[in-house]
């Protein structure tokens, strides 16, 4: 991979870096909505679904099905869709991902992941700030912050293995958005009452930003990293292969990753350039 100016990533990425910050977004609105529909006092469903584990899953679902939506989304084919910093740094650890792009994916998770619990409490008001909601903080469950880590870490971990499995199998790579989103129903089903099922540290800062709920956020930050850059470690200590770094890498939309450009329908390394040496 060819080293990225900073001038460079932002004349040519742009498009991609509001992409990630718009898609982190709009899974944030999701999950508000979703969890207001379901765990708020004032949500006539909350009273007819008397069953919180039933409610957490039909939470898990709606989830799962807004992370499948978005990856599988033209935007999100365009940018990757990662939508977690821990994914990006995970892919720029195993050099798929040029370190000027790793450094604006970041910044425009956090941005949007923000700006949308910021429009849920603007439309929900009350109802989204109630403790029974709390902004959709992910906080420690009754085990304890000790618990909540080694959880994070471990489905972290587990998200990644797949993302990297799937993705590197050319008859199954186009799965591994599917694959993501099943994850993230099944984690937030079953895995949520230990750590609040984050796994990503812009959805934790974008929750506990409002809230002031800065007492546990270093499990969100520093889990999902450890278990993310383990399994990519690993894998190249192992030298196992690894896709491109996009949850879902189909025919027809660029990739400022590998460098496939759909108008020639062949990957290409270099961009033209001028006599200046600005691209054309």
């Amino acid at each position: 991979m060819e080293p990225l100016t900073l001038r460079q990533a932002l004349a040519w990425h742009w498009p991609e870096y509001l992409i990630e910050g718009w898609a982190l977004g709009m899974f944030m609105i999701s999950a508000g909505l979703f969890t207001i529909l379901l765990e708020s006092g004032a949500s006539p469903v909350h009273a007819l679904i008397a069953n919180a584990d039933l409610r957490r899953a039909l939470i898990g679902l709606s989830m799962g099905l807004t992370a499948v939506a978005l990856i599988y989304s033209r935007w999100g084919q365009r940018s990757g869709a990662h939508m977690n910093p821990a994914v990006t740094l995970t892919f720029l650890l195993l050099g798929k991902i040029h370190a000027w792009d790793a450094v604006f994916y970041c910044i425009a998770q956090f941005i949007g992941g923000l700006a949308g619990v910021y429009v849920v409490w603007a439309v929900a008001g009350n109802a989204f700030a109630a403790p029974d909601v709390n902004f959709i903080a992910t906080l420690p469950g009754a085990a304890g912050a000790g618990a909540a880590f080694a959880a994070e870490a471990g489905i972290s971990a587990l998200l990644m293995l797949t993302v990297l499995e799937v993705s590197a199998r050319p008859l199954l790579a186009p799965y591994t958005g599917l694959c993501a989103g099943i994850l993230v129903a099944t984690f937030i089903t079953f895995e949520a009452p230990v750590s609040g099922m984050s796994m990503n540290p812009a959805r934790s800062f974008a929750s506990a930003a409002p809230a002031g709920l800065w007492q546990h956020f270093w499990i969100y930050v520093s889990a999902p990293m450890i278990g993310m850059a383990g399994i990519a470690l690993a894998r190249r200590m192992l030298s196992a292969p690894a896709g491109c770094a996009k949850l879902a890498h189909l025919a027809g939309v660029r990739c400022i990753h590998c460098g496939y450009d759909p108008r020639a329908e062949r990957p290409q390394v270099r961009r033209p350039t001028d006599r200046s040496g600005v691209s054309a």
